[in-house]
């Protein structure tokens, strides 16, 4: 499923720069497994601890996908680790979260399987005060998949450094 990436890296300075990088298809990042051990984890600090990503057993009988699989938010909170093989950024005081638009998550992603993801400005838009929204769209794929496992748009914003 994998994306045709325009570029293996993005580096902006500055708005201009950021501006440059729209529409550009920014990756892959490097592969990350996602385990038992994860999947545990973010069932135990969410509270999602439903049978398909914790009770290996019964995954293996009565899941249509024959394993335990990761929690959607669990692919999507690893995007930010992923993100940093994509980009570098320069001339910005500060970044921050803003949120989530669309999200969607098309396919399971199976405990053992490995994720990547490809990184894609598709909106800057200046926001006032020296800010700058940045929506960035992400697009996870799963090692032999034939469907993105997630699909999301980050929102973010930037405040200009002047200086730089």
């Amino acid at each position: 499923m994998a994306l045709t990436a325009t570029k293996p890296h993005g580096e902006a300075h500055g708005i201009d720069g950021l501006t440059a990088l729209k529409d550009e298809i920014v990756g892959p990042s490097e592969w990350r497994e996602v385990t038992q051990e994860m999947v545990n984890t973010f069932a135990e600090l969410s509270g999602d601890d439903q049978w398909i990503h914790v009770d290996v057993e019964r995954a293996a009988r009565e899941s249509p996908f024959g394993t335990t699989v990761a929690h959607g938010n669990l692919t999507l909170s690893l995007i930010d680790g992923l993100r940093r093989d994509l980009t570098t950024f320069s001339g910005f005081k500060l970044g921050v979260n803003y949120g989530w638009n669309k999200v969607r998550f098309p396919a399971p992603v199976p405990v053992g399987s490995r994720l990547r993801c490809y990184a894609q400005v598709v909106e800057v838009d200046e926001v006032g005060g020296g800010w700058y929204q940045v929506v960035t769209r992400f697009t996870v794929e799963v090692d032999g998949g034939e469907k993105p496992a997630c699909v999301a748009d980050s929102v973010g914003r930037v405040l200009v450094d002047d200086g730089a």
